[in-house]
């Protein structure tokens, strides 16, 4: 049986399979984030607070994300965790869907189920996402890697629109029975989907008289926490997506309440923000992949301009809130959104180059690190967002300078963000870093 590291890497069919599996994640929790959080609100008349609080509780339990690509690690196998993470993360869509239509009668059974569904989908979230990630990191050409990530984001995207899409078009007329079948429906087809895009992908695993030494969790956590450039991109991770998320929950309010935009157009201009992100993760995927460079990290410049660009649009939506409906909005968020795409695509094919530092085997467990770093990020910068624009407003008295300061701030955070990946160098390490059994 060969060692792993010396299979061929994969192809584009390869990688584009694995983009498949990310379609599928997305696509499932598209459905607990976004639809159930609607029906709660709307046709069960809960307080929005309760979806909200699911959705972090769902961020919060993928801070396991580095014990399950631990996990993976020491198997030598990611494919069963892909498809187990994709049996529980289906599991508990299911399980949320009927939580969300036991909201008409007694309280107390369906919130104790919708929390063990949140958590099955942080867990199926962080099982399969994690593991899937150092398979791509593992088995992907480092020239191939910016386009990988580029690609994989995207089939996420797209998999999140059709989900989207085909699940409105079923759901009208809106009945409980229906929403169960759609539920059942939807994380059968991912199911499905993931273990055929899968299937063979991976290969054969090292041979076991080849393999280092298994090592604990908090060894190996330990070890990989003692690099100095994994512990400085964990930061930058935890920054900039706390500043990428802040802004989710309070654009649209924002054209609403400064701009006067109705529902739709505020609808469309989050569509038109999504598609600046699109463009920017198909630039990041050519361009990193023709003049990625050799110096250094290899996607850091990319990563320090979207950072850099997103800071200025920020600057720009603050601005916005000062002038008011004269300022250019569209050109503002179109630039967000490409700065964004720019930004988290790099950072993502970053990791990708980064997961293996020190050695095959331990992908999973730095993969799971940020994946967590992400995950915290995630759950705090919406509710931050969100909060500190009420707070803004209670303490002015008035809507435009509350969002001001939270864009101001933000944009302060991707400098920040920007000021840390300046930082990074791919020859940075630490006397701590093991050269053999934790880190070979």
């Amino acid at each position: 049986m060969q060692p792993a590291q010396s299979q061929a890497p994969l192809s584009w069919f390869g990688i584009a399979r694995l983009g498949l599996v990310q379609s599928s994640i997305g696509a499932v929790v598209m459905l607990a984030s976004s639809l159930l959080n609607r029906i709660m609100v709307v046709e069960y008349a809960t307080a929005a607070a309760l979806p909200a609080g699911l959705v972090a509780f769902h961020y919060a339990v993928q801070l396991s994300r580095p014990k399950w690509g631990h996990g993976s690690d020491q198997g030598w196998r990611r494919t069963p965790w892909i498809i187990g993470g994709m049996a529980v993360l289906g599991l508990g869509g299911v399980l949320a869907t009927q939580a969300t239509t036991m909201l008409d009668g007694a309280l107390a059974p369906a919130l104790a189920l919708a929390i063990l569904a949140y958590a099955l989908i942080g867990i199926g979230v962080g099982a399969a996402g994690t593991s899937l990630l150092a398979l791509l990191a593992s088995r992907t050409a480092e020239a191939r890697r910016p386009a990988a990530a580029s690609l994989t984001w995207i089939m996420m995207i797209l998999g999140i629109v059709i989900a989207a899409t085909t699940v409105g078009n079923l759901i009208d007329p809106y009945t409980p029975e229906r929403l169960r079948i759609i539920a059942i429906g939807l994380a059968l087809v991912a199911f499905a989907i993931t273990t055929l895009a899968v299937a063979g992908v991976e290969g054969a695993a090292m041979a076991p008289e080849a393999r280092p030494a298994p090592v604990s969790f908090g060894e190996a956590l330990r070890g990989i926490w003692g690099d100095a450039l994994t512990r400085l991109f964990s930061i930058f991770v935890f920054v900039s997506m706390l500043a990428y998320s802040m802004q989710d929950l309070i654009l649209e309010p924002f054209a609403g309440l400064v701009f006067g935009m109705s529902p739709g157009e505020s609808t469309r201009l989050s569509g038109i923000q999504h598609g600046g992100v699109l463009v920017g993760m198909i630039l990041v995927g050519v361009g990193g992949h023709a003049f990625g460079g050799r110096m250094g990290l290899r996607l850091k410049k990319w990563i320090v301009g979207g950072c850099l660009a997103s800071a200025v649009a920020l600057a720009g939506l603050a601005m916005a809130a000062r002038v008011g409906p004269e300022w250019p909005l569209v050109p503002t968020v179109v630039l967000l959104g490409f700065a964004n795409g720019v930004f988290a695509v790099a950072a993502i094919g970053s990791m990708l180059e980064l997961a293996g530092r020190g050695g095959p085997g331990h992908e999973g467990i730095r993969m799971g690190l940020w994946g967590a770093a992400q995950a915290m990020a995630f759950g705090l910068g919406g509710f931050a967002g969100a909060g500190l624009v009420d707070l803004g407003r209670s303490v002015l008295g008035a809507d435009a300078p509350a969002f001001e300061l939270v864009f101001a701030g933000e944009a302060l955070l991707f400098l920040l963000a920007a000021a840390i990946a300046v930082q990074l160098n791919d020859r940075q390490t630490s006397d701590t870093l093991k050269p053999t059994g934790v880190l070979a």
